[in-house]
């Protein structure tokens, strides 16, 4: 099985070698405060200035104890429109689930989820200034509603995005126990959904590579330990499932909990060994203030390679 497994591996990469390599940005859990929105513009021109395929911010574009307010979202999407390169957002919990809190306002957290698909997805593109077609879920009748969700094939990999938050994804909504709250239900439904044609669209195309996109961060170390979140639980299976029957590489980019990091934590259930052809990265975080920078070869047997860039005012901006 090892051999096959190799054999198909090779030929994926004889396959889709012919694609350019290309980079591309990660940032995500800012801006949270005053000084990070704004200094937002300047992190967004840093990214500017280097030659890359797309953007893309993991979610969480205010703090979890700041106002949800029409005025709050549509300023950073107007920052986003700045950006030289096409930029893809996906949402945090602080951008929809969290807006009950009193801090917040006491939004109605899927009122607030209908803004953010009325303001930053708007059309079959992604937000900026250069554009780049997008294949949302929303084509698809049965989950008209899930415009947030993406993907988009680029240097011989599969690029995708999924509404999965921080806050338990939220499982419980509002309420602070009990089971799933229909709208979990629902999402997790049109998540599944979503990530399943992708691994396959991903197979039938012979990419190289898998990279997904999302907010929440799933605790793989909890779930090794045989204690998952319930909110992350269905998600984890189906990503390892898929991960371990994928020839190619697998990438996880979450934010939520403000540590960066590149490591390789799913384990196989099994043997307890850890799974090669996955990586999870972690983006900068509030008050850690930055981006990294991706690249996907599909000539790499790695396929996919990543280098921090830490942001810092220059000496002028004092």
């Amino acid at each position: 099985m090892k051999r096959l497994f190799t054999l198909l591996a090779a030929a994926l990469l004889a396959f889709s070698a012919h694609a350019e390599p290309l980079a591309f940005g990660l940032f995500g859990d800012t801006p949270y405060n005053r000084w990070e929105r704004t200094h937002l513009p300047d992190l967004i021109a840093a990214m500017d200035a280097e030659s890359l395929a797309f953007v893309v911010h993991i979610g969480d574009i205010k703090s979890g104890a700041s106002a949800c307010s029409d005025e709050a979202l549509q300023d950073i999407q107007a920052v986003f429109q700045i950006s030289r390169h096409p930029l893809v957002y996906v949402p945090g919990d602080n951008d929809w689930t969290d807006c009950h809190r009193k801090s917040n306002g006491r939004y109605d957290p899927l009122e607030r989820l209908g803004k953010l698909r009325l303001w930053f997805f708007p059309d079959d593109f992604a937000l900026g200034r250069r554009p780049l077609k997008l294949e949302r879920q929303s084509r698809d009748p049965a989950f008209a509603r899930y415009r947030e969700n993406v993907r988009w094939e680029a240097g011989g990999a599969l690029f995708v995005g999924l509404n999965v938050p921080g806050s338990d994804n939220n499982f419980h909504g509002t309420r602070r126990g009990g089971g799933p709250v229909p709208e979990f239900i629902e999402r997790s439904a049109a998540n599944r959904t979503w990530l399943a044609e992708a691994f396959a669209f991903a197979r039938s195309r012979r990419l190289a590579g898998i990279l997904i996109a999302m907010q929440g961060n799933p605790g793989f170390h909890a779930a090794n330990a045989g204690k998952p979140s319930p909110g992350y639980r269905d998600f984890l299976i189906q990503l390892r499932e898929q991960t371990r029957a994928f020839p190619g590489q697998v990438v996880l980019v979450h934010g939520d909990t403000h540590l960066h990091r590149i490591d390789q934590p799913m384990a196989d259930p099994d043997t307890g060994e850890t799974v090669r052809n996955f990586t999870r990265v972690e983006t900068f975080g509030s008050p850690f203030f930055g981006w990294i920078r991706g690249q996907v070869d599909a000539a790499d047997p790695q396929v996919f390679s990543f280098s921090p860039r830490v942001w810092t005012p220059p000496p002028q901006a004092y």
